[in-house]
């Protein structure tokens, strides 16, 4: 449920959340584990053995977890950051800002290789912040790299799906008049990247997971510091219409004034400090006691 609720929130990844709550390998391993072998043992009708293969049971759950917080949650979200929402961007700035601690304090050794690829990391996340969007683009093979770019940055911790999609200049195209079109035309190679690109990019991931896992973590843990700049509390968002509807493409930021909200604003911003730190301190018990 978390995860989904990170799909709500403009510019926030579910990576994120998979990353801080501890099953984002275990969810890419999972993804991975879709390929021939598996779908054959589909086709033959072992369904046990593809089950157990794919993880079948982790995904199912966490997908309908991840529908139903967005079914159930929406709505108020949409309120919350309609009417307040200092408060609401404050929690979340809360979670993100510990989550740099926690996922970082998984990383073994922090040697020098280590904190350079932290500060790539870092760096690359603010980089997307500030970019500029490009021109719209119809051609095949670069709704199919849309495709495969947007699908990889909603794995990623960090990066947002449809902000990326915004910076490729192909969100109207591709998210509201190829939907609304039905345009088989645009959605068929995209969906052609997201495919390929889901699919390779989890086994990219899972490689590099096992044979560089400091690396991976530190540059990880520098997506989610970058993201810190869209998820500050203080900001007035700019607005541009696709179609009918308008999508956020960046912030203007401001320092707030010292006054009644902005305390309430560090102790909403605290809680979710604390939400961290109790969700990592079960983890470690349920840990434990398995």
């Amino acid at each position: 449920m978390a995860v989904g609720l990170a799909n709500i929130i403009p510019g926030v990844s579910g990576g994120t959340i998979a990353l801080i709550t501890g099953i984002f390998e275990r969810l890419i391993n999972s993804i991975k584990a879709f390929g021939i072998s598996s779908l054959t043992l589909l086709f033959k009708g072992k369904f046990k053995e593809f089950a157990n293969k794919t993880d079948l049971y982790f995904l199912v759950s966490l997908f309908a977890g991840v529908i139903l917080a967005i079914v159930l949650l929406a709505k108020i979200f949409d309120y919350l950051f309609s009417q307040h929402p200092v408060y609401i961007w404050s929690f979340f700035f809360g979670l993100i800002l510990a989550s740099v601690y926690f996922v970082g304090n998984t990383v073994e050794r922090w040697q020098v290789n280590v904190i350079i690829s932290f500060i790539i990391g870092t760096a690359l996340a603010i980089a997307f912040t500030f970019l500029t969007p490009a021109s719209q683009n119809n051609n095949f093979l670069y709704l199919v790299l849309c495709g495969i770019v947007a699908v990889c940055s909603m794995i990623l911790p960090g990066l947002s799906g449809s902000f990326v999609l915004i910076l490729m200049g192909n969100y109207q195209l591709v998210a509201i008049e190829a939907i609304n079109n039905r345009d088989v035309s645009i959605l068929l190679p995209v969906l052609i990247g997201a495919v390929v690109g889901l699919v390779a990019f989890s086994h990219i991931l899972s490689w590099v997971f096992k044979r560089f896992k400091d690396q991976t973590i530190a540059v990880l843990t520098g997506f989610i510091l970058g993201s810190l700049g869209i998820i500050w509390p203080w900001k007035i968002p700019i607005e541009e219409m696709f179609g009918d509807k308008s999508k956020v493409i960046g912030y203007s930021y401001f320092i707030p004034e010292l006054n009644f909200e902005l305390f309430i604003a560090i102790a909403i911003m605290l809680l979710g400090i604390v939400s961290i730190w109790i969700m990592e301190r079960n983890a470690k018990n349920i840990e434990q006691k398995g």
